[in-house]
């Protein structure tokens, strides 16, 4: 068995494991983290985990009206905040299925953690997770959280307008994760 202070070999390391252990074990690691990338690829979670400046918006992925931009803190430029648009909760339904959403805390990740989902492999996006310098320097257990309890990813499922929700139940990706992560958290193969 290899240890390694670093993060990243560990992550390197297990996904050697798996891929060296055969089709079976790699099956399985893909298996285990479907269910969580189905919901992190999902347009409720990546229209905002992006790998440049400007949000997007809608299940097409079209990039934010106004020109919005993340900002460093990822809450918006000056006088165009999120928050601005984005109050604490959704839009009457009255208001029409295109306006602005809302949840508290209303964000994108900053920009020197921009934790982006979109283009990426499931192996990609596993090592992403795993990454703490691309996490936001959340700990398997707090990503966790993350996913069960913060309420702007939980409006990922009461999204209001036109929009879709993701695959799964937020209770099953819960169980899914936990599961992941029990399971050692492997990648899948590349």
């Amino acid at each position: 068995m290899l240890l390694h202070a670093s993060h990243r070999l560990i992550a390197i390391s297990a996904t050697l494991i798996v891929a060296a252990s055969g089709p079976a074990l790699a099956q399985e690691a893909t298996a285990l983290f479907e269910p969580i990338r189905s919901v992190l690829q999902h347009p409720r979670c990546q229209n905002c985990h992006i790998p440049g400046e400007a949000p997007l918006q809608y299940d097409s992925g079209t990039p934010h009206a106004q020109n919005v931009q993340r900002n460093v803190d990822g809450r918006g430029m000056p006088a165009m905040e999120c928050a601005s648009c984005h109050t604490s909760a959704n839009s009457p339904a009255s208001y029409g299925a295109h306006a602005p959403p809302g949840a508290p805390n209303w964000h994108l990740p900053p920009r020197a953690t921009k934790m982006v989902f979109i283009g990426l492999s499931s192996r990609e996006l596993c090592m992403v997770l795993k990454d703490g310098s691309t996490n936001g320097g959340k700990s398997l257990a707090q990503l966790d959280t993350h996913m069960s309890e913060d309420k702007l990813v939980g409006w990922g499922w009461k999204p209001g307008g036109e929009r879709t929700v993701p695959p799964i139940t937020r209770e099953k990706l819960s169980a899914a994760f936990k599961t992941w992560v029990k399971a050692g958290a492997p990648c899948p193969p590349g």
